[in-house]
């Protein structure tokens, strides 16, 4: 098994960091400081430029057309080719719950999930929204909603509801959508630590890579289900991670010091990278 060693790249930069993304489409990588309500962008100097859009913003991926899809704390909002960010479509009214995390499907349709503010078990639902802003539940009795990706040939995709302590994989098809949910791996650390899967990507072997929230730890799986890399990062609250770079081998993953005592964990809301052997995948776009 391999085992590497993430390095720090920003300062820290937000409070509960999140959601990163690389796409040639916005010429790099973006992410998240989710409860901030703010989008991140690193330049190729390594300058983190970030800009305002909401109360809350968790997540954000490219339109085919330009400019972004964002899973903000009540919905979704477009943002056009020129930044300029539309009001969102609301899924509902400001409560107890907000969005977490989302992807596109290789339908062109974004996918994003919820979760309550107090982690209400059950309270939460994943959503599929489709190019014109329609929208369905297609996963209820969620809990924390987090990380969606598909395998390279789009059959099968991945997801985590945090608090189950384990990776889910779906079948996926045009006719059907997503079907029959079953266990893909429960990951495993060392002295009994809880096990919190939290953001997702998969690579162009159909391999999962897994952020482990708590663990200090991104956990690479096999499309069969074996653990063949463990990263260790510099700070405990792993939140996500993605694949990016010109030669899409970089691994991006994003930390949190959300619940953190002044000092504690002082690398903790960074941006950490490192170097793998296996490409990413291009982000699929949203159609809308």
């Amino acid at each position: 098994m391999q085992r590497l060693s993430a390095e720090r790249i920003t300062d820290s930069v937000t409070y509960h960091g999140e959601g990163p993304c690389w796409s040639d489409r916005w010429g790099g990588l973006r992410w998240v400081d989710m409860l901030a309500g703010d989008v991140l962008s690193f330049g190729e100097d390594g300058e983190v430029l970030r800009r305002h859009v909401g109360d809350v913003v968790a997540c954000v991926r490219p339109r085919a057309t330009g400019g972004a899809v964002l899973a903000v704390e009540t919905g979704v909002a477009l943002e056009d080719p020129d930044g300029t960010v539309h009001p969102p479509e609301l899924f509902w009214q400001p409560g107890t719950v907000r969005m977490n995390e989302g992807g596109a499907g290789p339908d062109g349709c974004f996918y994003t999930g919820s979760m309550a503010y107090d982690q209400a078990e059950g309270a939460a639902t994943l959503y599929r929204v489709h190019p014109d802003l329609r929208w369905e539940p297609v996963l209820e009795g969620v809990t924390v909603s987090n990380g969606i990706a598909w395998s390279p040939d789009g059959t099968r995709a991945y997801y985590n509801d945090t608090p189950t302590g384990k990776v889910d994989v779906l079948d996926w098809s045009r006719d059907r959508g997503l079907h029959r949910r079953r266990t893909f791996v429960v990951p495993q650390l060392e002295e009994g630590q809880d096990v919190h899967p939290d953001g997702l990507t998969v690579d162009s072997a159909g391999a999962v890579w897994v952020a482990l929230h708590g663990a200090g730890q991104v956990h690479r799986y096999t499309a069969e289900g074996e653990l063949d890399a463990v990263v260790e990062v510099g700070a405990r609250q792993t939140t996500a991670c993605c694949l990016g770079g010109p030669d899409l081998r970089t691994l991006y993953i994003t930390t949190s010091r959300e619940n953190l005592e002044a000092g504690e964990d002082p690398a903790a809301g960074s941006l950490f990278s490192v170097r793998v052997d296996v490409p990413g995948l291009p982000v699929l776009p949203f159609a809308g």
